[in-house]
Formats: structure tokens, sequence, C-alpha cells
């Protein structure tokens, strides 16, 4: 059930869409490719079993932990639609 201007199934619409743009996220921040060598925030030697764990690693396990919590997703679009989440 839908309310106001919306029409009927636009919460789910909503709701997908929110989770499409976390999975397409999620994907485009996956690394691909060759693994280096060292990490390229602190330059410690990034070791074997991690290179070829995790294909196209860029970072140790101590950065790279720092660097996801730093890097969290927020999605552009406000649809929950109510005022005070415009506000915010």
């Amino acid at each position: 059930m839908a309310g106001g201007w919306s029409r009927d199934g636009a919460v789910q619409d909503q709701i997908d869409q929110s989770v499409a743009d976390a999975v397409e996220h999620a994907r485009l921040a996956m690394a691909g490719g060759v693994s280096r060598a060292d990490c390229e925030d602190c330059g410690e030697p990034i070791p074997e079993a991690r290179r070829q764990a995790v294909a196209g690693v860029r970072r140790c396990v101590a950065c790279q932990e720092q660097h996801d919590a730093d890097a969290r997703f927020h999605s552009t679009f406000n649809r929950r639609g109510s005022k005070d989440s415009q506000l915010r």
C-alpha cells in the first residue's frame, strides 16, 4: 500500500533499488588483477599467502581494515521520503 503521490508497490521498489546500489558498490570495490608485493599505504610486505588468497590485493590486513572502516557506503538518494530524513 502506497500513500500520497506514490503508486502501489513503491516501497518495495525503493528497497530493491537500495539493495541494487549496495551490490553495485560492493562489486566496484572488489579487487582484481595482479597483487602487489608491498602495501600501497604503509609499504610493508604483503604475505605470499594473502597475495594468493585475494586476487589484486593492494593493502596489508591492518591497512585494509582501516580503509574499509573509512570507506563506508552511503547512498546518495533519499529513499525514506520523510521530512526528517531530508534534514540530515
